[in-house]
């Protein structure tokens, strides 16, 4: 009965510092991504098309931006999930 209450309690701390560190690398890749993708795209300046009205630029940005922060939260959550898995085996 305490193995069980102890691999619990385990569980219970890889899941939140899993979520701290899940949340830092998400928070982290909506600071940086916008950035890199100005540089790898240096013709266009993004923020003065879409001021301009230029609706196909602001899709674009928006969903390179939106797909690369999706693709971190997904593995920020396998991380959270592997560490409760390993703490209650």
């Amino acid at each position: 009965m305490t193995e069980t209450i102890y691999n619990i309690g385990w569980a219970m701390v890889f899941a939140v510092v899993g979520g701290v560190v899940g949340m830092a690398l998400v928070i982290a890749s909506t600071l940086i991504l916008p950035g890199l993708i100005d540089r790898m795209t240096p013709n266009i300046d993004e923020q003065k098309e879409i001021a301009r009205g230029n609706t196909a630029v602001g899709e674009y940005f928006g969903r390179v931006v939106a797909a690369a922060i999706l693709g971190v939260s997904i593995v920020a959550a396998a991380a959270v999930l592997g560490g409760i898995i390993a703490a209650l085996h």
